[in-house]
């Protein structure tokens, strides 16, 4: 994280378009989740004009298994971001294990914040999300009649949640690498830190797999009509200043502490 806070980018410019728009003019079976981002914000489901067609073509490779992709989601905004970072079912979760891990102790802010930025991002350069330029994905199974088993759903926040968590059975972690072989064939990078999470053309993607290029896609405003994006003046500022979360650490302690007691 800290190292993507100073990986350069050269933001192409490149507009973000509808993936329900591109993927139903191919022809291809995409679903599309209907819930709310941290119960308020309906998802945008838009992703940069270049990465189209490599989706496309992951999804139809994985089609051949009889599987079939849901978009769990696609851009956020800065606002979008904040707020799923302070929603109740990512904090809370997240809180209850930094509890585990202090042996039961409540945790300093700072071991918090930085298992809260592996998981949610708390700054636009290091969430691939609002650069546009990332999807959220889970797998039916058709043959099977059910969510294909990859050790836990989307938003498991756990010991199960890394790409490689030693932490879940072979099948599951079978199923993940197919997965990422297939999105991987295509470009797409499979976040090490969400076994959901899969990205291209930015930051992370060039810093890990050693292309020694900058990242094309950076952290962005996306007009939703237009597709036309506008680089965020200061994409390493905090979507949480200290004051602000220490309140909201504070709200979820009041409920970790309520739910034990119930």
């Amino acid at each position: 994280m800290v190292r993507m806070l100073e990986y350069p980018v050269c933001e192409c410019g490149e507009p973000a378009v509808s993936l329900r728009e591109a993927v139903h003019a191919t022809g291809v079976t995409v679903r599309f989740s209907d819930t709310l981002i941290a119960g308020v914000f309906p998802r945008l489901f838009l992703l940069r004009e270049g990465l189209i067609a490599p989706f496309v073509a992951a999804v139809r490779d994985l089609s051949r298994r009889g599987w079939v992709l849901t978009i769990e989601d696609g851009y956020r905004t800065t606002e979008m971001q904040r707020q799923l970072s302070l929603a109740p079912y990512v904090l809370d979760r997240i809180l209850a294990k930094v509890v585990w891990e202090c042996g039961g102790r409540v945790p300093p802010q700072d071991l918090l914040f930085r298992r809260l930025t592996a998981l949610t991002a708390t700054s636009p350069k290091i969430g691939t999300h609002m650069s546009a330029s990332a999807v959220d994905i889970s797998v039916t199974d058709l043959g099977a009649g059910g969510e294909l088993d990859r050790g836990g759903p989307y938003l498991e926040m756990s010991e199960r949640t890394p790409m490689q968590s030693p932490f879940i059975a072979e099948p599951a972690a079978r199923n993940r690498a197919l997965i990422s072989l297939a999105m991987g064939s295509h470009g797409f990078m499979a976040y090490p830190y969400e076994f959901w999470h899969y990205n291209q053309g930015d930051a992370y993607d060039e810093y890990l797999t050693g292309s020694g290029k900058p990242g094309r896609y950076g952290a962005v405003d996306v007009d939703p009509k237009t597709g036309r994006v506008t680089p965020l003046p200061d994409p390493c500022a905090t979507l949480h200043p200290p004051d602000s979360f220490e309140a909201a650490m504070a709200g979820a302690l009041e409920r970790l502490a309520g739910s034990r007691q119930a």
